[in-house]
């Protein structure tokens, strides 16, 4: 399946790193490209923070702001809620019109309403629109979790409209439109998240995302509201697995049909000294089992058993880290701090990804 954007094709299933805040850290856009990326999800309320909705529409949008001519995907703003607000009541509030943030616990606030967030996006000139969301855990209480369908459902319709409006009102035709993405809530009950996608796709968007945070309270994947969102996505769509991005968990995603991720781990972990890399195997066979453990390994570069050793950080990877220095000059950087650490890693650990959803479009029959 391939996804026709404004900035270009993505062949699915993908993998977009997070540039959070219109930067991949420690990297930049001609690293990404050489590494592979397709696009990049970058977040709307950190971007009305700094530098502004207005200051990136004056220089022209995000791809002109970033140096990226390829797809972008800006998330809504809805997770943060979640992640920020509900963890400290003194950072803000979810009301009925939208997210209130209060970013250092008091002083001026930040408003985002589903009007205002589609303003933004359209503002920043976003390939992939998200629609506002109220997101919660899986385990939430049922109440909670049936507020967060209704306003999830009644912020989409209104994003919907405001959408419609803005295509209207900067004279955009269908061919050079974005794509408008809706977020299916309803925490790990089953006829909640029926309910909201049923009433997300009466309403009708260009793909559908997965709400919530994916992990159950023991810190496992759950497969099966997983599997169950999946099964309520139509096929034809992007099905967009939001957060989700271990390797062994997005082969298990892929399965149950999703086919767009994004996640922080390869950039974070790269900056936090662990590394991934391929078994021997990984580019003669087409056996490995994706959704298993122990087709990848970690690399710690700390480690003492490195400090000498003159081979490539991985023979099977052909990133700009892998073709120029030995896994002991890495690990020398590592271990003085240098910046250029961070650099080779990111890029290594982008490349994993970037090969592991080349891999992923053979072994299960995407290409």
């Amino acid at each position: 399946m391939k996804l026709e954007l404004t900035h270009g094709t993505v062949d699915l299933p993908a993998f977009f790193p997070d540039g959070t805040r219109a930067v991949v850290r420690c990297v930049d856009s001609r690293d990404l490209v050489e590494a592979g990326v397709p696009g990049l999800v970058i977040n709307t309320y950190h971007l009305l923070r700094s530098p502004g909705k207005s200051t990136i529409q004056a220089l022209g949008g995000l791809h002109r702001f970033m140096n990226w001519d390829k797809p972008i995907l800006t998330d809504s703003g809805g997770f943060q809620a979640y992640s920020l607000v509900s963890q400290n009541p003194k950072r803000g509030a979810v009301e009925d019109d939208g997210i209130v943030f209060r970013p250092d616990g008091g002083g001026e606030a930040v408003k985002l309403t589903p009007e205002s967030c589609i303003r933004a996006q359209f503002a920043y000139g976003s390939d992939m629109m998200m629609c506002l969301d109220e997101c919660t855990a899986l385990d939430a209480p049922r109440g909670e979790c049936e507020r967060s369908v209704e306003r999830t459902t009644r912020w989409a319709a209104a994003c919907r409209r405001e959408y419609e409006r803005q295509l209207a009102i900067r004279r955009i035709g269908s061919q050079n439109r974005s794509k408008l993405l809706a977020i299916i809530q309803g925490g790990g009950y089953p006829d909640l998240r029926r309910q909201c996608a049923d009433a997300l796709k009466a309403i009708g968007f260009d793909g559908y995302g997965f709400g919530g945070w994916p992990l159950d309270s023991s810190g496992e994947l759950d497969k099966d509201t997983l599997a169950l969102t999946a099964s309520l996505m139509p096929d034809d769509s992007p099905k967009y697995a939001m957060g989700l991005g271990m390797p062994e968990s997005i082969a298990a995603c892929v399965r149950m049909g999703y086919n767009l991720f994004d996640c922080v781990i390869p950039t974070r972990e790269a900056r936090h000294n662990r590394l991934y890399i391929y078994n021997e195997q990984f580019k003669t066979t087409d056996d490995i089992d994706l959704g298993k453990p122990g087709f990848t390994a970690r690399f710690y570069p700390l480690d003492e058993k490195h400090w000498r050793d003159k081979r490539p950080l991985s023979s099977v990877c052909d990133c700009l880290c892998c073709r120029t220095c030995s896994r002991a000059y890495l690990s020398h950087l590592y271990r003085i701090r240098d910046p250029l650490a961070y650099r080779l890693g990111t890029i290594h650990n982008l490349r994993f990804y970037t090969m592991l959803m080349e891999r992923i479009r053979v072994i299960y029959g995407h290409e």
